[in-house]
């Protein structure tokens, strides 16, 4: 019986025992778990501010001799004139330029003047061919920005290369609000009097 009540003494020990054990489990448990919770947060994994990564969806620089994603494509029998393959010169710009002709000229009366303005313009770009497909797209919206540069613009303007010049510029400025304002984004270089007569 001595050896029985010894048994009984010892059982709440060990239960005793074995239950802060299994207590330390769970709180060192709980403490990692919660270290590993904060570091899922601190390293934006769970919560926090989402990180949304923007493709750059801009026309890009077309380098000469490198392919335009967007150029129409070639008719049969090559491109260029004559049906022969457009060759890039070597010198110059390392970017290749295209070219966009407007369909009809534009006419205005110049500013505080009596006299007109006729011009027949082109814009240009080295960056991909969205950009020609996005001025023939608002070639509308552009047409009346333009013709509203050419009423705003000094007479004494016309007469001269650097008033010329100016216009060029204001008129590039003109068409890249156009095309940032529908598409996000401008990409003309310049414009070029194909025609230029004052009356």
């Amino acid at each position: 019986m001595s050896d029985k009540k010894e048994k009984d003494k010892d059982a709440p020990k060990k239960k005793k025992g074995g239950l802060v054990v299994l207590i330390g489990v769970v709180v060192a448990t709980l403490v990692m778990g919660g270290g590993g919770v904060y570091a899922l947060f601190a390293l934006h994994i769970l919560g926090g501010p989402q990180v949304v990564i923007h493709e750059d969806n801009k026309p890009k620089l077309i380098r000469k001799g490198e392919e335009d994603p967007y150029a129409p494509v070639a008719k049969e029998g090559g491109e260029g004139e004559g049906g022969a393959k457009e060759v890039e010169g070597e010198g110059g710009s390392e970017y290749r330029t295209v070219y966009y002709s407007f369909s009809d000229d534009f006419t205005s009366n110049l500013k505080d003047s009596d006299r007109l303005v006729q011009a027949s313009i082109a814009a240009s770009t080295r960056r991909d061919y969205r950009v020609v497909m996005w001025m023939k797209k608002h070639e509308l919206a552009i047409r009346s920005a333009l013709l509203t540069v050419l009423a705003d613009t000094p007479d004494t303007d016309v007469e001269t290369t650097q008033g010329k010049q100016r216009l060029q510029q204001r008129m590039t400025a003109a068409i890249n609000k156009v095309l940032t304002d529908t598409e996000g984004f401008g990409g003309v270089d310049a414009v070029y009097f194909k025609q230029f007569i004052v009356q």
